[in-house]
């Protein structure tokens, strides 16, 4: 279970149905980039930040803590935990270049002097704390784990560390330490993961860093599942002989604003929905599921179960009303040079809006824009063109004058996993007239999408309303109780949702996912507002229910 993926007013909720599961520990990963989005920022510590008090809730409900601080964490998080101002430098990552050590070992300076007190050696939850992570997937630099252990030791931990890698030779080969345990990560076959444990290192206590009970989704792709009976008896052989094991998912959470990773496969990107619900025991919403009952028996738990059913809102409706086109938001900028990475000019924010004065010939004109990443929203003179993934180009019909050239850089998703994490996002190749002449002098200015549903502009007449492109939308609803919700836009096509100011996530009608989990914390009794940034069609209303719907099922078992 991730603090990061829970809202924390439902931190200690969660952590008890980890208990009524039959867990003693909760292992947690922690995310760099979201204590520290901005390198000028001193890394924030507080409210949904604030893991030592999630640890601390932890220990009070009784259980003990595993900790994974990265760097890297993957977690089909964006980026994999590393921050844009980090890995926009082109520095290589995750090796022993100074480059990237010195920054990994300040904000270890920070983050371990908060950790290092809550270890069980000073009466604390910790037990052990993971050097890096999965690193044997990565890369081959032999000093470099063992550099991550330095920077922990010597900041003070003393616990046990341990790493984790598939249970194959060379992974373990490159990921594994002396002196550390040497976990394994997996779905399936306990039976051949124990014996190359054993013969690995023989006498050591078997530890299960991941045991994949579940999967991930990506849009466009079903949603993954695993049958409860599979998942225990794969539990059931990896905890015999008093194995260890860490349940990943347990309970998964969400993937709130635009913290979703992404995925290389096959040089496709694949970007991960919002839900993180991964089929775990505990489903997104806290509901106890089939697999939750299955694992617990394993476990041996006979205490009664604690945990209620959660509670929702009574289903209700309200109209989407069309706001704004996108074109009308405005922000500081600064000039830059196009081609352009936004993360190597410091700008963490997934949409960007680049402007330029371009002198057009009179006649047909054809603008054409190159390596895109991901997604490009175009207006010229405040006239919308199109939308363009990757790369494309529309024709218009010009007198010969100075036109304002307007482009939205979209970020789908930041891979997570792989030689493609921290790669460069906005816009990476030319914007050309004519197939020849570059448009060079831009201004760009990051939207700030976390503020961003508090301050979406307001359409000014009826022909901003109808409008073509991206535009704001907004609703109201008025609940007689602030209650858990699952949130539905029927009609709708692509969305970043806020709902009273706060970013829930994206919204993609080609799914699996059709409705985006609103914790009860972020409702309130009374009147609530619905902000949506629309891409491509917006539907007529907003549903909030009282399930989640995430779409058709496919069984999956990672084989390992």
């Amino acid at each position: 279970m991730h603090y990061f993926r829970v809202h924390p007013a439902q931190w200690r909720d969660r952590l008890r149905r980890l208990v009524d599961l039959g867990a003693n520990t909760v292992d947690t990963y922690i995310a760099w980039n979201f204590h520290q989005p901005r390198e000028r920022d001193v890394p924030d510590f507080a409210h949904w930040r604030d893991v030592a008090r999630f640890l601390e809730i932890a220990h009070d409900e009784g259980l003990t803590a595993v900790v994974r601080p990265g760097p890297y964490i993957c977690a089909e998080w964006a980026n994999g935990g590393l921050p844009t101002w980090l890995t926009g430098r082109g520095i290589p990552l995750r090796c022993t270049d100074p480059r990237f050590l010195a920054p990994v070992a300040t904000w270890f300076d920070e983050l371990i002097p908060r950790l290092a007190p809550l270890q069980a050696g000073n009466g604390g939850p910790i037990v052990a704390v993971q050097v890096e992570n999965e690193f044997g997937s990565y890369g081959d630099d032999p000093d470099y784990p063992a550099a991550m252990r330095d920077l922990l030791t010597e900041r003070g931990i003393t616990e046990a560390l341990y790493t984790a890698d598939g249970p194959m030779e060379a992974m373990v080969d490159a990921g594994a330490l002396p002196g550390a345990l040497m976990a394994l990560n997996l779905g399936s076959r306990a039976a051949d993961a124990r014996a190359f444990h054993a013969a690995r290192r023989p006498g050591e206590p078997f530890v299960c860093g991941e045991f994949w009970n579940g999967w991930f989704d990506h849009w466009g792709h079903p949603h993954h599942v695993r049958g409860a009976e599979s998942a225990a008896e794969t539990l059931a052989g990896l905890i015999a002989d008093g194995g260890s094991v860490s349940v990943y998912m347990a309970h998964g959470g969400t993937n709130f604003g635009t913290w979703a990773g992404a995925n290389d496969v096959d040089g496709e990107l694949r970007p991960t929905v919002t839900s993180y619900d991964s089929d775990a025991a505990i489903a997104e919403d806290g509901t106890l599921t089939e697999k939750f009952f299955a694992l617990r028996e394993v476990f041996g738990r006979t205490e009664p179960v604690r945990s209620g059913s959660p509670r929702f809102v009574a289903p209700t409706s309200a109209p989407l009303r069309a706001g704004a086109p996108l074109v009308r938001w405005t922000g500081a900028a600064q000039p830059v040079t196009v081609p352009c990475a936004t993360d190597a000019l410091g700008i963490d924010s997934d949409l960007a809006r680049f402007d330029a004065d371009v002198r057009l010939p009179a006649g047909p004109v054809r603008l054409s824009l190159h390596d895109v990443r991901d997604r490009a929203h175009v207006w010229l003179d405040g006239c919308f063109l199109g939308s363009v993934d990757g790369a494309g180009s529309f024709d218009v019909e010009r007198t010969g004058h100075t036109s304002r050239l307007t482009v939205f850089a979209e970020v789908a998703g930041r891979i997570n996993y792989g030689h493609r994490t921290g790669e460069h996002k906005g816009l990476l190749g030319p914007v050309l007239v004519d197939g020849r002449r570059m448009v060079q002098r831009w201004a760009c200015a990051p939207v700030p999408l976390d503020r961003l549903g508090e301050s979406a502009p307001a359409a000014t007449d009826d022909a901003e309303v109808d409008a073509p492109g991206p535009r704001f939308a907004h609703a109201e609803l008025t609940l007689d109780e602030a209650a858990d919700a699952h949130l539905s836009l029927p009609g709708s096509g692509r969305s970043l949702v806020w709902v009273n100011g706060f970013l829930l996530g994206r919204h993609w009608s080609i799914g699996p996912q059709q409705t985006l989990y609103v914790p009860a914390p972020l409702l309130r009794t009374g009147l609530n507002t619905v902000t949506l940034l629309e891409f491509e069609r917006l539907g007529e209303q907003v549903l909030l229910g009282d399930h989640a719907v995430l779409g058709p099922q496919e069984e999956y078992i990672e084989e390992f």
